[in-house]
């Protein structure tokens, strides 16, 4: 457990150094804090211990990617044995090969399977698929679901109240200053979880989808597993109009021992991955239809799509991916996704305690906690005004100081290594936190 008040001095010094060759001190946003980020110095299983010498359970899991947790034995003694033999080569190994089958045995819908090197460019490599097999332009998303650093990918994925335009019709707003005003007409946005709205936004441009991006439990709209219904109409869209529906389980393919996609019974034509794939290493990879796929094969009768990567299934991501997920077996996966049961119904039981208004979303290995009082349903309730937002950081860093790291969406994504005690630990503090708020 954390103290009160974690010292800083070193982390402090170590900022300074950071801003002078870091945009911002910092290589990615996401470790930013107030007055500045502090720094890991190891981690053991679900601890993280800084180098101020300050221990806190890790319920972020470097943004929902270590299954199970830090340095697990298994993936430490496989990879180092490889790095032994080799980090790289301009030549296939048998990793590959070992890991792709093994995943195409785990997941029905993969029939065949290309790695990359993060879940950005697994996306994108769909997305140009998808393109190059039905010959059209456009992407439909949904509104505020975050798919990585793609121009066509990351539209609308922070929209705000004054840019977000119409609920019936949906603005592609543009993340980054100078995205081409084209990018954004090549991309339609839709409507969590309303059928009808979706459907005829995507009846305006049937001829020109590519395909339908969809994320089963979008973390930033809100970590709300998708309607069924609304599922099963995107899917019958998408085959009645010759477009392809492209899932992305980067983050949700830790719901189940096969992919969220399977708890819909879902036959996606390619699937994303990434995070957890990888054993703590950057991976991503991309799975689905094999005449889909075969459209990178330069062997092929139909090769449109040259695709290539440096690092792509180099072998020291693809044998900590294999060894890790060989141990996320289906009792490994029932009984992560029973402790996340325990960590929802014990926050949800500390919300009516406190009287907070709060509530909890998600499902499988995660959960997130939303200063409202009803559960959002799409981003656009999701979203936070200025004093959920200041409720949400005030609880944060109580969790933070009480010696708990979440996502800062105050979400938590659970790994194999924790234990019941964890969970409970977790619960008390957060509703010593949410007192404090109500």
């Amino acid at each position: 457990m954390a103290p009160e008040t974690a010292k800083t001095s070193r982390a402090a010094e170590l900022y300074e150094r950071a801003k002078h060759v870091l945009p911002g001190g910092v290589s990615r946003n996401t470790v930013l804090r107030q007055p500045h980020p502090d720094y890991a110095d190891f981690g053991r299983g679900c601890h993280i211990t800084d180098i101020d010498g300050v221990t806190r359970t890790d319920f972020s899991n470097n943004m929902c990617s270590l299954i199970h947790g830090h340095a697990c034995p298994q993936v430490v003694r496989a990879v180092t044995e490889q790095f032994q033999r080799g980090s790289a080569f301009m030549m296939a190994t048998e990793a590959e090969v070992r890991f792709a089958e093994y995943l195409c045995a785990r997941t029905p819908s993969f029939e065949k399977l290309r790695f990359t090197n993060s879940g950005t460019e697994a996306i994108l490599v769909c997305l140009k698929a998808s393109r190059a097999f039905t010959g059209r332009p456009m992407i439909a998303k949904l509104e505020g679901a975050y798919h990585g650093g793609y121009d066509y990918a990351e539209a609308s994925q922070a929209p705000e109240p004054h840019t977000w335009g119409d609920s019936h019709r949906p603005n592609a707003v543009p993340l980054v200053h100078g995205t081409p005003k084209k990018a954004l007409e090549d991309v339609v946005i839709l409507p969590f979880n309303d059928i009808e709205l979706a459907l005829a936004r995507l009846d305006e441009h049937k001829d020109d989808i590519a395909c339908v991006l969809l994320d089963l439990m979008p973390h930033r709209v809100g970590l709300n597993p998708a309607d069924p219904e609304f599922v099963s109409a995107i899917r019958e869209w998408t085959t009645r109009n010759g477009a392809l529906m492209v899932l992305d389980e980067v983050i949700t393919y830790r719901s189940e021992y096969s992919g969220l996609q399977s708890r819909y019974g879902l036959t996606p034509d390619l699937t994303a991955l990434g995070k957890m794939i990888g054993g703590g290493f950057p991976v991503g990879a991309v799975a689905g239809r094999a005449d889909v796929m075969e459209l990178m094969n330069p062997r092929g009768d139909r090769y449109l799509f040259p695709n290539s990567g440096t690092f792509s299934a180099n072998p020291i991501s693809t044998t900590a991916g294999v060894v890790s997920m060989e141990l996320f077996s289906e009792p490994g996966v029932a009984r992560l996704n029973s402790l996340a049961d325990r960590a929802r119904s014990g926050i949800e039981a500390a919300i009516e305690r406190t009287g907070a208004t709060a509530c909890v979303t998600g499902t499988g290995s995660m959960f997130r906690v939303h200063m409202k009082a009803e559960r959002p349903r799409n981003f656009r309730e999701a979203y936070l005004g200025p004093e959920e937002n200041a409720k949400l950081l005030a609880l944060l860093d109580h969790l933070y100081h009480a010696g708990f790291l979440m996502i800062n969406t105050c979400t938590g994504a659970l790994s194999t290594a924790m234990t019941e005690a964890d969970i409970d630990s977790l619960i008390e503090a957060m509703e010593s936190g949410l007192a404090k708020i109500a």
